[in-house]
């Protein structure tokens, strides 16, 4: 078998002290523990920074209000942090950061969503496992107290895990969907909306969830492609249930002397002396109408179709315009009603359609089946089959606000980054219907509308539900009423539906800054400047977010929305608990053995966990480690591949940073006096070269964060210090860097200067360990006292470091040292093998390099006026090789 890689081997965890200072400060005058621990380095600087309140906006900065403002998607408030999730903080954190070290004044709102389905579900669950109590068993009141109680005992774990994160939010500005505040903003945009003739209530055809008992929002189906007979697990089902299979069946043709009319028999188009006549119902003797109407295709099957108003949207359509009755025969439940026949009441769908069949063939009307290619509409939340059920719900009219959304983009107001999510969003939005938002759940925003008793029996023609008002309160709504009706109706009773959860989150950007007052912080921060979230959620929330925000304040809520694409496994599938690939990013941060995970983590299967893959489980990576192996993926492009290995790699990067900043300490020593890094002037090649570098690495990290290219930016900063610091000026043994030279103020200077603005341009990726390190290195006064708000480097103030012709010398010297390891894996040169024993050969230097540039590494055996270096490498001192 292969062996594992050499860092998958568990090491013994070395806990080491981090004493702390009386403001909570992590103490900086120990020394540096001897190898880089992600768990040292990540502990208490968070905390210090809250304490701080570094993450809360000044009231202005200096050289006016530079303003970022943006929201963190809320995520569920009894969930826990996936990848997806890890994703959008890591990203969103190294905008923030790069930001506010640029001196702007920076509000990132953190906040939680109540997620209706999702919450009521789990707490639905936790009940039947723990007291053997189903939702029906409480009263509404008794349920809401014990989802209360589960967010306040869970509710709080994903906030610890943004923590964990390194994310760096205002938690004073934290918001929850189930706020006081935040409810009474819900409730007046429901008015607003109503007011302006938008929302309306209607019976429509809905897409049903029978295992939620709840209505959905068409977004929320999920169609599941079948080629032919499939068997499927249905909630509430006993046995699997068999799809794509279509059933053909014979209806008795009422005064027609036995004749029966059978999809497959009779040949189209329908014969006309069928017209006019009826059919009788073969189980409750109903006579069913035969019309005609032009949009049947005779051409196409038997040329008669089967009409079910009351469960088909086309269906429903045809018998409206035919004065036909819509009859529903499927409960709330997924059980058969009454209309269905009292033989098939109470029987849940699936079961009742195969007594269905057997019915038909004991009647000699079963005529059989056949392989049925089709797309099966399925619930994303419970993984039901979708039912259409006749409803009256309340419906958002979207047309108008869709059609403004649209136009923002065309017209550039609104930019989606990638661009081609603009064609998805421009088809959505012209073929948008109305949106469903009723939800008849307990758990969520209730509807404020209101239903109005009326004095005599019955209700009017113009309202047969009766008359429904719409009010911020009952009062208000009573005061509605009286308007309509008599003055003093004898009763309201409120909507006992809640809102569709989506439709509050649509009002976070501005509703968790106040609105609908005017406070300071909506008139201060809103619009927001950009949006970051996943590619799947543009739909869902990202729409309605634009069309609500314009709606109700006027405004785009947001100007650029950056849209992340699907978070994958190594082998490009989707992430799913089904599958058994679902990691959960603390256990990457803290690391966690096979046994662990399995505890933890039930649907980690062991072909995911594979020896080769995770020999001893998860290493502890740390957070810096995982994001910035998540911030290293071009989430522009497609789907994201993580492969734990990744943040692995990035762990041993923070590692080679510690070790060059741990050398650059012992450098400069105990009497080095600094000075602002931006006044270094270099002296030797080598010191013009890497400064030269590092100009470079600035420029092209700030261009890349500017475009929201932020896997761009990583890659400058990883190679810089990487290939250019610590390869090249640190690891390559330049003669410069001896112990004499380094007596060499200029030198000594230079090496400041690389590890202090490095580690800046590291901060918004790294945080924790940048400020680690940070605090170690003297600065010249006055210096900011946090990392976290020292000035971002600039490629402007530093033009002074750009050496170009030592750029291309080194280079040059560069394709020197790659030439010579290539002759010696050719010649099979060594220490054991000297270059004498093959004939002997040199290399000269390009013309113009002079005395100044050190050698390259000659990694062969000894040579005369060689210095060895370590291993098999060696320095020439001189000009010839």
């Amino acid at each position: 078998p292969t062996a594992p890689p050499k860092g998958w081997t568990p090491k013994t965890v070395v806990e080491y002290q981090h004493p702390l200072e009386p403001d909570g400060k992590k103490a900086t005058g120990v020394a540096l523990p001897p190898t880089y621990s992600p768990r040292y380095v990540e502990t208490a600087w968070y905390s210090w920074w809250e304490r701080q309140g570094l993450f809360t906006p000044p009231a202005s900065v200096p050289g006016g209000d530079r303003v970022l403002s943006l929201v963190l998607p809320p995520p569920n408030v009894t969930g826990s942090l996936h990848l997806g999730h890890a994703l959008t903080v890591a990203l969103q954190d190294a905008l923030v950061r790069w930001r506010r070290m640029q001196g702007w004044s920076v509000l990132w709102v953190p906040g939680t969503d109540h997620a209706g389905i999702a919450t009521q579900a789990v707490v639905e669950r936790w009940l039947w496992q723990q007291r053997g109590l189903r939702r029906q068993d409480l009263t509404r009141s008794e349920f809401l107290e014990e989802v209360w109680a589960w967010k306040q005992r869970h509710g709080d774990e994903i906030l610890r895990q943004l923590r964990a994160l390194g994310a760096s939010l205002d938690w004073s500005r934290c918001a929850f969907t189930m706020d006081p505040g935040f409810s009474r903003a819900v409730v007046e945009a429901f008015v607003r909306l109503h007011e302006a003739g938008l929302i309306h209530r209607d019976r429509r055809l809905v897409t049903w969830s029978c295992a939620l008992r709840s209505a959905l929002a068409d977004v929320e189906v999920e169609p599941r492609a079948l080629t032919g007979p499939t068997a499927l697990r249905v909630p509430g089902c006993p046995q699997p249930v068999t799809f794509g299979v279509l059933v053909t069946f014979a209806y008795p043709v009422e005064g027609g002397d036995g004749e029966r009319l059978a999809g497959p028999v009779v040949t189209p188009p329908l014969p006309q002396h069928l017209h006019g006549r009826y059919l009788r119902h073969p189980f409750t003797g109903q006579l069913l109408p035969v019309v005609t109407d032009p949009t049947v295709e005779p051409a196409r099957g038997t040329g008669a179709v089967k009409v079910t108003p009351g469960h088909s949207s086309p269906d429903l359509a045809l018998a409206r315009a035919h004065g036909l009755p819509l009859l529903s025969v499927i409960g709330d439940d997924g059980t058969m009603c009454p209309p269905g026949g009292g033989w098939l009441q109470g029987i849940h769908r699936f079961v009742a359609r195969e007594k269905v069949v057997a019915a038909l063939a004991e009647r000699g009307l079963y005529r059989g089946t056949q392989d049925h290619a089709m797309t099966l509409p399925m619930c994303s939340r419970s993984g039901d089959v979708i039912e259409y059920l006749l409803k009256s719900q309340w419906f958002l009219r979207c047309r108008e606000m869709a059609e403004r959304a649209r136009e923002a983009v065309t017209s550039g107001r609104l930019q989606l980054v990638p661009k081609f999510h603009e064609k998805n969003w421009k088809t959505w939005m012209d073929n948008i219907g109305d949106w469903c938002l009723s939800r008849q759940l307990w758990w969520g925003h209730r509807v404020p509308a209101y239903r109005v008793g009326v004095p005599s029996a019955g209700s009017p023609p113009e309202h047969p539900e009766g008359l429904w008002v719409v009010g911020r309160s009952e009062a208000e709504a009573r005061a509605a009423a009286a308007f309509w009706g008599p003055p003093r109706p004898p009763y309201t009773l409120a909507d006992p539906d809640v809102l569709d959860t989506w439709f509050s989150s649509a009002l976070f950007p501005f509703a968790a800054l106040g609105w609908p007052e005017e406070t300071p912080d909506l008139q201060r921060f809103y619009p927001t400047n950009v949006l970051e979230t996943g590619s799947d959620l543009l739909f869902f929330w990202v729409a309605r977010m634009v069309m609500l925000g314009q709606q109700l304040t006027g405004r785009l809520p947001f100007s650029q929305v950056l849209l992340h694409s699907l978070v994958r496994d190594s082998h490009g599938r989707k992430m799913s608990k089904s599958l058994g690939n679902v990691i959960d990013p603390c256990d990457i941060i803290a690391g966690a053995s096979l046994q662990v995970l399995w505890d933890l983590s039930p649907s980690l299967s062991p072909q995911n966990l594979s020896r080769r893959q995770f020999p001893h489980g998860i290493p502890e990576c740390g957070t810096d480690a995982l994001r910035m192996a998540l911030c290293s993926h071009n989430v522009h492009g497609d789907d994201i591949r993580l492969d734990v290995g990744t943040a692995l790699s990035y762990r041993h990067f923070c590692n080679k940073i510690w070790n060059a900043v741990k050398f650059v300490l012992a450098a400069l020593g105990p009497d080095f006096v600094p000075q602002p890094p931006e006044e270094t002037v270099p002296q030797h090649p080598m010191d013009r070269w890497v400064l030269s570098r590092l100009v470079q690495a600035v420029a092209e990290c700030g261009r890349r964060m500017e475009a929201l290219e932020v896997h761009g930016a990583i890659a400058a900063v990883h190679h810089f210090w990487l290939r250019s610091f610590c390869d090249v000026y640190l690891v390559g043994g330049p003669v410069h860097l001896s112990r004499m030279v380094l007596s060499v103020c200029p030198t000594r200077r230079t090496l400041l200067s690389c590890a202090e603005l490095g580690l800046r341009l590291l901060a918004p990726f790294a945080p924790f360990l940048g400020e680690e390190l940070w605090q170690r290195l003297p600065r010249a006064p006055p210096a900011p006292p946090t990392l976290c708000l020292a000035p971002f480097p600039d490629a402007a103030r530093l033009a002074h470091w750009r050496c170009p012709k030592v750029e291309a010398e080194v280079a040059a010297m560069q394709e020197v040292v790659r030439t010579a390891r290539a002759l010696r894996n050719v010649f099979r040169l060594g220490a054991a093998r000297p270059p004498g024993e093959c004939g002997g050969w040199g290399t000269k230097w390009p013309r113009g390099y002079g005395g100044e540039l050190p050698c390259p590494i000659m990694p062969w055996g000894t040579q005369d006026g060689c210095q060895w270096v370590g291993g098999n490498h060696w320095a020439h001192d001189g000009h010839q090789g």
